[in-house]
């Protein structure tokens, strides 16, 4: 079977359909957050933001960002963001584990945060609570959150957003082919095509996934 190449496209952040975005966004997230579910079962969290709900929501990752979509439009830089806002929150002293448990809250406040921050025109706080399924005083909370984990710093630079769409068009041809050797083995890859998960930001790293607990 012929070996694997990957090529590395560049993510086109005007064109690329924004729902083909948020479904390899979800693709990386449920990874995330599935990894960080493991760990937590034998090593609990110290402590927990308001991000956390008390259970999961009944709503997958995947079907909540295209209910966003629907009702709050907004452009691939917003969806991108995420991951870097999310990357930034794991660094600083936040620390930020993404799991099932706060992954939505984190979403929606993310998403209102950087549509306020890149559009011209964004919809009210009313609106993403509804959306989100939120009282609009919890989101109220959850905003002023996210922006003091991110240091109230939201400026992201063009060459740093293209580097996060690369990196997760990449992971997501990745995934594609590992899907593609399960429904068809035998199948080798050659050393010099092997993808590797350091090609990936350090945080977006796989099988060991960015914002997964170290312990």
């Amino acid at each position: 079977m012929p070996s694997a190449t990957f090529y590395h496209q560049r993510f086109d952040l005007v064109h690329h359909p924004v729902k083909e975005t948020i479904a390899m966004l979800t693709g990386l997230l449920e990874k995330i957050t599935k990894t960080n579910d493991r760990i937590q079962r034998s090593h609990p969290p110290s402590s927990l933001t308001c991000f956390h709900a008390r259970a999961i929501p009944s709503i997958d990752i995947g079907a909540y960002l295209l209910r966003i979509l629907k009702y709050c439009p907004c452009a691939n830089e917003c969806f991108l963001s995420l991951l870097v806002y999310f990357d930034r929150m794991a660094r600083n002293v936040t620390q930020l584990r993404l799991d099932s448990w706060n992954v939505h809250r984190l979403l929606i406040a993310g998403i209102m945060v950087s549509s306020k921050f890149f559009s011209d025109v964004y919809y009210t706080n009313t609106r993403y609570a509804k959306v989100g399924g939120l009282p609009v005083k919890e989101l109220n909370a959850l905003e002023l959150e996210f922006l003091r984990m991110n240091d109230f710093i939201l400026n992201i630079q063009v060459e740093e957003l293209q580097r996060y769409g690369d990196q997760l068009l990449l992971h997501h041809q990745r995934e594609l082919f590992l899907r593609h050797l399960d429904d068809h083995k035998p199948a080798t890859l050659d050393t010099h095509d092997r993808f590797s998960s350091h090609d990936l930001h350090p945080r977006l790293r796989l099988p060991t996934p960015p914002l997964v607990d170290d312990h």
